[in-house]
């Protein structure tokens, strides 16, 4: 039989957390980000969870075919645009909507012989300093697309550095909209701003378009729990316990004897490891749950394999049942006390550890 570690994807929580998103912005279109295979859940599981949404949005050429494949019909867009001339053919093939974020890309467009129209996203750096236009180059890229026979609609974008953090010194929410604002004056188009937090946050900077992400899958992008905005987790990485080992006081557990029992200890070991995506710098104490009981890890995560504290668990044998994160820990939680976010744990699972859904 397989290893016993499962994660476990609940399409009715992926559906319920759209509604979320969308009932939070009921004047907007939403687009639904699948990047990263939907964050780790599966581009097929994203088009069922997501079936609601306006349109899709994501990084990856090939991912965007494989959503026409799947028999995503709406639109797509590229958020990161394309990256060769020749990719502009996939584009227009299968009707896709591309970010706009450097004047090479738009030399592309100009150059590129596509007859059909593309309706183009065009990106402003407001801040952030990754990619798009500065505000006073903006206007003139949008000039520069307008005067492009095969661009149908140009969409006005930026992103947030800071939607979960208005106050942050170096770069205040308000700045960048403001920026904003300042760049696009005088132009025409719809708007796309609102990210997950945004979205969840800052109902006042909501228009045309939100590109909600990490709320869908159930984390939070910051403010607040995922409970506490409503949303519901749509990743359960659960395994079992394989063995067991009673220490003495002073015996110490895994690679560098990194934890130093200061009692008696039940130890269980927990088939995941950072080989399957769970974190290899998760400190004592990281939470988990055996047999509905909350306890914690200790010792240093070894490839195949974490250890854990079953004291709190005194009837836990192997085979007993184990949440790493999902129903009943969130993954926010385990994220934080690996100094990390729920984004990187939902994309970090890695393709040996079997995927089913419910």
């Amino acid at each position: 039989m397989p290893r016993p570690l499962v994660a476990t994807i609940d399409i009715a929580a992926m559906q319920h957390n759209l509604a979320v998103a969308k009932a939070r912005t009921p004047r907007a279109k939403v687009w639904a980000i699948v990047k990263a295979n939907a964050y780790g859940h599966g581009l097929a599981r994203g088009v069922r969870g997501f079936a609601a949404a306006d349109g899709m949005g994501l990084i990856e050429l090939d991912a965007a075919v494989r959503l026409r494949d799947l028999g995503w019909t709406k639109p797509i867009l590229l958020l990161e645009g394309f990256f060769a001339p020749e990719d502009l053919a996939i584009v227009s093939r299968n009707q896709l909507e591309v970010a706009v974020h450097c004047d090479e890309q738009i030399a592309m467009i100009e150059h590129s012989g596509i007859t059909t129209p593309l309706d183009v996203h065009l990106k402003m750096n407001s801040g952030m300093n990754r990619l798009g236009f500065t505000p006073d180059r903006f206007g003139a890229a949008y000039v520069r697309l307008r005067a492009i026979p095969t661009v149908r609609k140009i969409t006005l974008m930026t992103h947030f550095a800071n939607a979960d953090d208005v106050r942050n010194p170096s770069l205040l929410l308000s700045e960048q909209v403001r920026r904003f604002q300042d760049g696009i004056a005088g132009l025409s188009g719809e708007l796309s701003l609102s990210n997950s937090a945004a979205t969840l946050l800052h109902p006042e900077l909501v228009t045309d378009w939100v590109r909600p992400g990490v709320m869908l899958y159930g984390g939070t992008p910051g403010g607040k729990t995922a409970q506490e905005f409503g949303l519901l987790p749509t990743m359960t990485l659960t395994s079992e316990i394989i063995g067991t080992q009673d220490i003495a006081t002073g015996d110490a557990v895994g690679y560098g004897s990194r934890f130093v029992a200061d009692k008696p200890m039940k130890i269980g070991v927990v088939a995941c490891g950072y080989a399957d995506g769970y974190p290899r710098h998760a400190p004592d104490g990281t939470p988990i749950i055996v047999d509905g009981v909350r306890t914690a890890m200790v010792g240093r995560v070894s490839m195949d394999m974490i250890t854990v504290d079953l004291t709190p668990v005194p009837g836990a044998h192997v085979g007993s049942a184990v949440t790493l994160w999902g129903d009943g820990v969130p993954i926010d939680e385990v994220a934080q006390a690996a100094g990390t976010i729920g984004y990187e744990l939902m994309c970090a699972v890695a393709p040996r550890v079997q995927m089913v859904e419910r």
